[in-house]
Order: C-alpha cells, then sequence, then structure tokens
C-alpha cells in the first residue's frame, strides 16, 4: 500500500505555524507515529530493500535508494524540510519495529493546502496502519497547523492504496492523466481530498472540540 505525489514548494508560511512540523508524534494503542533519526536509517533502508519490487511498481525513487547512505540523505532532507516548517515525514511502528513511512507534504500555507503520501511493509498490510496513521495526521494538519484541505493522490491501478482515502472519507475528485513519469512510463493518480469542513460535520462539533484540545 502506497501512495506517491509531486512535491513542491510552498508559496508562503503561516508565522502562528512556524517549527510545528518539527514535532509530530503519536502513539496508538498498538502502534506509533515517530520522527525520523538518523539512527534510523539502517533499519528503514533494509525494509524499503525488501519491498523493492512491489514498491517500484507505484513509487518513482526506489532506483535512487540503493544504500544506507541513501537513507540517510532522505532523513536529512525530511529533516530539513521539518525545520523549513514545508512538512514532516514519520516513521510508523509496530511491535517496536519500522513498517512505513507517512508524510505530510507540499504545505501551501496561502491556500492551507497540502498532501499526504505513504508506504507500508507488505508483511504489515491489512493491519489498518495507513488509515490510522493518516487519520492521526488529518487531524493533526486541521487543528494544529490549521490548513484548510488535504489531498492524497493514488495510482489509478492501485487499489489499496485508495481504499486509504476511501475509508477516511475523502471525496473523489477525478482522475489526473499521465501525472507521474514512472521510470519512463506516465501513469494516471486518482485525486482524492478532504476539506476541514466536511471533516468538521464527519466527526461532529463535540468531537471536533476534543480533538482540538488534544492536537493543539
Amino acid at each position: 500500500m502506497f501512495s506517491g505525489q509531486v512535491e513542491f514548494e510552498p508559496s508562503g508560511q503561516n508565522s502562528k505555524s512556524q517549527t510545528l512540523c518539527q514535532r509530530f508524534e503519536y502513539r496508538g494503542c498498538d502502534f506509533e507515529l515517530r520522527s525520523l533519526e538518523l539512527d534510523d536509517a539502517p533499519e528503514l533502508f533494509a525494509r524499503v530493500d525488501t519491498n523493492r519490487t512491489r514498491l517500484r511498481q507505484w513509487l518513482p525513487w526506489l532506483d535512487d535508494t540503493q544504500t544506507e547512505a541513501d537513507a540517510s540523505r532522505f532523513i536529512l532532507r525530511m529533516q530539513a524540510r521539518a525545520e523549513k516548517n514545508q512538512g514532516f515525514a514519520v516513521l510508523i511502528c509496530h511491535a517496536g519495529a519500522i513498517a512505513g513511512v507517512i508524510d505530510l507534504q507540499s504545505i501551501n500555507w496561502n491556500n492551507r493546502t497540502a498532501s499526504i503520501g505513504y508506504w507500508i511493509d507488505q508483511s504489515h498490510e491489512g493491519k489498518g496502519l495507513i488509515t490510522r496513521a493518516a487519520k492521526a495526521i488529518v487531524i493533526y494538519a486541521f487543528t494544529t497547523l490549521e490548513l484548510n484541505r488535504i489531498e492524497i493522490l493514488c495510482a489509478t491501478q492501485n487499489t489499496r492504496s485508495q481504499a486509504v482515502p476511501q475509508r477516511l472519507g475523502f471525496a473523489y475528485e477525478g482522475t489526473l492523466r499521465q501525472s507521474l513519469c514512472l521510470y519512463g512510463d506516465f501513469i494516471d493518480h486518482e485525486l482524492y481530498a478532504m476539506l476541514k469542513q466536511d471533516w468538521q460535520n464527519r466527526i461532529g462539533k463535540q468531537d471536533w472540540a476534543s480533538l482540538k484540545q488534544d492536537y493543539l
């Protein structure tokens, strides 16, 4: 299960939200989301390498991730992105092991929009980890970061990835034709989006107030 998106620089920043991207962490009953550290590079690379063939069907960066040093460089890039308040990536951990990565990227502070991308280790599929991780990030984005729109792009043939926004109630907004060049081939993406007001209506005003208290 994985979602890939094209990254771009944000057009601006919200001064109220400075450095908030640097400290996102979440602990559920049987999993946690935590920041990437350089010490995670060996295990992260091993997980990528084990899943290389299946991830390469949908994600464009596999050929650039050949060594632990490449994983270290990825971690440093994600840390730099967080320091600039342009987004963040966190590890999805289950039973103490790295199960995947999920990120909030392409933050546009002027328009208060962002997108979510993710991938999961095959042995951890079917546990609902991506759905719960995405839900936690959506709540954080709408409450603490005060964003207004969150998008998830999934390759047209990747039905497992599409199931995540569908479960969370994201609206399907159409197909982006040939939106990604993947190892020389152009692939289509399905666009799903959630607005803050729709999320509020979905969970109810009382629950929304509680969530704001928890995540602010």
